[in-house]
């Protein structure tokens, strides 16, 4: 199973895909780049139009999405709910289904700590996926976590389905 994890931001949106299995592998990460200074509008068109390319090239069979929580900045709420508004219009036009962690969730199933910090995902990160060095931007680490939280559920919730019965 192919998941794509996204990280949203208007000025940098981490994506990473990962194809899960008895052990997990990354397929691709990097980050969306948006010029600051451009329109709003402009920095959400950009972001939809590379979302929605990354997701006919890679057909993933899930999108994982973090969940916005509302923090002390309510202007950078606002924009990364924008951005994370544009991934899941892409997800929907292409018909793939979504799962949309919290940051907490996220945190636990990839460093088994909830207040985790940048470094520490991205090292787990690199340990879980058996890659060389820590994925940069941190943005793009932070969408592998996605995925991985995704992947990880996903297999919890089978292995529940197949002990129920």
């Amino acid at each position: 199973m192919k998941i794509l994890g996204i990280d949203p931001g208007t000025a940098v949106t981490g994506y990473g895909l990962i194809e899960d299995g008895a052990q997990p592998r990354a397929l691709g990460y990097g980050g969306i780049r948006t010029p600051a200074g451009i329109p709003e509008a402009d920095r959400l068109l950009r972001i939809y139009a590379q979302v929605d390319e990354l997701i006919r090239g890679t057909c993933p069979d899930v999108l994982a999405v973090e969940r916005v929580f509302f923090n002390k900045n309510a202007s950078s709420a606002l924009a990364v709910g924008q951005a994370r508004g544009v991934v899941l219009l892409a997800a929907a036009q292409a018909g793939v289904p979504v799962f949309e962690p919290t940051p907490l969730e996220v945190k636990l199933a990839v460093t088994g700590e909830g207040r985790a910090g940048k470094r520490q995902v991205g090292y787990m990160v690199r340990v879980l996926l058996g890659l060389e060095s820590r994925p940069q931007p941190d943005d793009a680490a932070d969408a592998l976590a996605v995925a991985l939280t995704c992947a990880r559920t996903l297999t919890t919730r089978r292995r529940w389905g197949e002990a129920g019965g």
